[in-house]
């Protein structure tokens, strides 16, 4: 990247801005999710950033990386339905449950048809318990289990529930198939694999896995971190927003929309409940200016009173980080 001199500080170094949306990676293989959101944060100069969603680094597709107010809604993305394509080779199970790792066991591989995959995923459908993998970053007394995992330590897990929506065959071959799912927060697709893997006879881990949507951007085009590179490499001015910074209310399209007049935009800035117009159902709203900007999301109860739930306008008084 070249910044233009507008966009240096007094020592020559490329000055942060405050830079509002979300942008959604299409995460390349060999990059960890956090290296990937530094490199774009770099790249557009922003000042605060988060990723919503960690993709391991053999894994590719959509990474949603949230800047500036975007940051409050990594929590919603995070707990979004997401869906993914795998490849899941056969006859071999690592200690990671992909690629990465070593070869644990082996089993030999039986003769599978497309009826007898199909009707073995059917029994993944639905709600159901999985037990996360020892090379994961959830937190064990404040270290990640990946570390003891890396040490050769095991410890109890307990079970979480997750719901698998939608499990289905793409392809199938002697000693791999490939499948598609849509899947709850939570699931780890490595660990669905291996027990796939078991329920067919065998043993085995993922080769290849690709997050296609998070939601709510199912279908929504994502962009390179080569694209990305590029424009930065064009020194734009600080600005310039790419056409695939997309809006921070982009992340919470699946949301009633409420426009607020002036007095109830005043008051909802300030963190006080407000009579919201058009009676919109019990729940979660977004809430739009008189001017059309987006202000934040409220609560509506049963009479049609909102209280404020996060707001994402600088310098407003937030309940949620009182």
């Amino acid at each position: 990247m070249n910044p233009t001199p507008a966009s240096r500080d007094a020592a020559g170094r490329p000055r942060r801005r405050a830079l509002d949306g979300v942008v959604l990676l299409d995460k390349p293989a060999g990059l960890g999710s956090t290296p990937a959101l530094q490199r774009v944060r770099w790249l557009l100069r922003a000042e605060k950033a988060g990723h919503a969603g960690t993709l391991d680094p053999f894994a590719t597709g959509m990474l949603p990386l949230c800047f500036g107010q975007a940051t409050k809604a990594c929590g919603s993305l995070l707990g979004a339905r997401k869906a993914y394509r795998a490849r899941l080779a056969l006859g071999a199970a690592t200690d990671t449950g992909d690629v990465d790792g070593t070869v644990v066991r082996t089993a030999p591989v039986p003769t599978i048809t497309e009826a007898q995959a199909r009707l073995a995923m059917a029994a993944f459908v639905g709600p159901r318990d999985q037990v996360p993998p020892m090379y994961s970053a959830l937190k064990l007394d404040g270290r990640p289990l990946y570390e003891r995992a890396r040490r050769g330590e095991q410890v109890e897990r307990a079970p979480r529930r997750i719901v698998i929506e939608r499990l289905e065959l793409l392809s199938l071959a002697p000693r791999s198939l490939e499948f598609e799912t849509t899947c709850s927060k939570g699931t780890y697709v490595r660990v669905l694999g291996e027990e796939l893997a078991v329920a067919l006879g065998t043993e085995g881990h993922l080769s290849g896995l690709r997050r296609t949507w998070v939601e709510p951007f199912e279908g929504a085009p994502m962009v390179t971190l080569a694209e990305v590179e590029a424009w930065a490499a064009r020194g734009a001015p600080d600005e310039a927003r790419p056409e695939w910074l997309l809006p921070t209310d982009a992340a919470l399209a699946g949301l009633p929309r409420v426009e607020l007049d002036a007095t109830g935009s005043l008051h909802a800035r300030q963190g006080r409940a407000i009579a919201v117009p058009g009676a919109p159902p019990p729940g979660d709203v977004r809430a739009y200016g008189p001017d059309g900007s987006f202000l934040g999301v409220l609560t509506v109860d049963e009479a049609g009173r909102a209280t404020v739930r996060r707001l994402y306008v600088p310098g407003a008084a937030d309940p949620a980080q009182a």
